[in-house]
């Protein structure tokens, strides 16, 4: 089984804390989805026959395409690769674009799950972020998706300036009054040569603060785990039979094929990334050459990825796997490693899994880190 991802990089004004490849411009929208559409073409023989399983509109912003574009990515992939029966196929849609017509428009294409970016119901919060939607237009958009999509996940920023405990537990309860069964949640992190480090450096924005972003995503925990949510990934939230099947597949190592600018794609062994300028990308596919820069994974490089990856979700890291595929050596070096975490009580092993504990979960990507092996043995 495999995934496509399809980048989308428009939107209509820039969120500050954003660091994703996007364009405010939507000057070249026909000629890029054209070339999307080409890329497909070109690239249809690079899963080796692997059936889809998920197709995810990732960007950017997607939901800024008209459905009959999106139709024509879609029928794109059915005609160069097998698709399940049944995929899933997600839209990240942000709640300014989801008026109640192009919501029954979705509904009746083979789109079946929404992805929508509210990060906060607070009008403060939005606009220190620069979001292009206000707090109706989030809860109204909620209020109808959900009457033509089971399927649906809402995104929440939490460590955002100015937004208190108080605040931010209303975010998630008025989250959880509408029913939706998958949130993922993510703390503001001031990224380089974004607008917000830019603000921060003058003075304009407070700081983040690392100790209240952590208080926050306990709160998180606590509350969504009342709520009968399973915390599935550090960032990802599901009631019973709503994982993510695109996300999930990423992180168990499934391949996939990341279409547009700047996308990713892996097969396992091999990694690859799309330049990130639209118009270089447009013009080698109008050349009938892909813009891809590619790197073969060491076993190191598996090594550590794994680690990385293994430790965020609720499948830990198999230490017959470490062994199995990476040897004795790599085994050794993780259980050592381990140690310590262990005694923080930050890790603990389970029927041979290396997990973290709810303490250890805020901190997974810097302990695992620790864990990664630095030099080749």
């Amino acid at each position: 089984m495999a995934g496509i991802y399809i980048h989308i990089p428009f939107c209509k004004q820039t969120c500050y804390y954003c660091d994703f490849h996007f364009s405010t411009s939507l000057k070249k929208k026909d000629e890029l989805i054209f070339c999307l559409i080409k890329e497909i073409e070109i690239r249809k023989n690079e899963l080796n026959n692997s059936i889809v399983e998920t197709i995810y509109f990732g960007g950017g912003t997607p939901s800024l395409l008209k459905t009959e574009e999106i139709q024509l990515l879609i029928d794109a992939v059915y005609n160069n690769f097998k698709v399940v029966e049944n995929p899933e196929i997600t839209l990240e849609a942000n709640p300014d674009d989801l008026s109640e017509r192009k919501i029954i428009e979705l509904s009746k294409s083979p789109i079946n799950r929404l992805s929508i970016g509210i990060q906060s119901f607070f009008e403060k919060d939005l606009q220190l972020m620069n979001r292009a939607h206000n707090s109706i237009e989030a809860k109204k958009c909620l209020e109808v998706a959900l009457q033509y999509f089971g399927n649906i996940s809402v995104d929440l920023i939490y460590g955002i300036p100015d937004c208190t405990n108080d605040e931010w537990r209303e975010n998630i309860q008025t989250t959880l009054s509408f029913g939706v069964p998958h949130i993922s949640s993510y703390a503001l992190t001031v990224e380089p040569k974004t607008a917000l480090e830019t603000f921060i450096k003058k003075g304009i924005i407070k700081n983040v603060d690392d100790e209240k972003a952590q208080k926050q995503f306990h709160i998180l925990i606590d509350e969504l785990e009342k709520a009968n949510f399973i915390h599935y990934e550090t960032s990802n939230f599901s009631k019973q039979g709503f994982f993510s099947r695109n996300n999930s597949s990423y992180w168990l190592g499934k391949p996939y094929l990341g279409i547009g600018p700047s996308a990713h794609s892996f097969n396992g062994e091999v990694r690859g990334w799309n330049v990130r300028n639209n118009s270089k990308y447009i013009k080698a596919i109008q050349d009938n050459k892909l813009p891809i820069e590619k790197e073969r994974l060491s076993k190191k490089d598996r090594y550590n990825e794994y680690i990385m990856t293994g430790l965020r979700t609720i499948w830990g890291v198999s230490l017959a796997k470490i062994k199995n595929d990476f040897g004795e050596k790599y085994l050794v070096y993780l259980e050592n490693q381990s140690k310590k975490y262990i005694e923080q009580e930050l890790l603990y092993i389970e029927n041979e899994i290396v997990k973290t504990t709810k303490k250890g979960k805020f901190l997974s990507d810097g302990i695992a880190a620790d864990l990664f092996m630095l030099n080749l043995i």
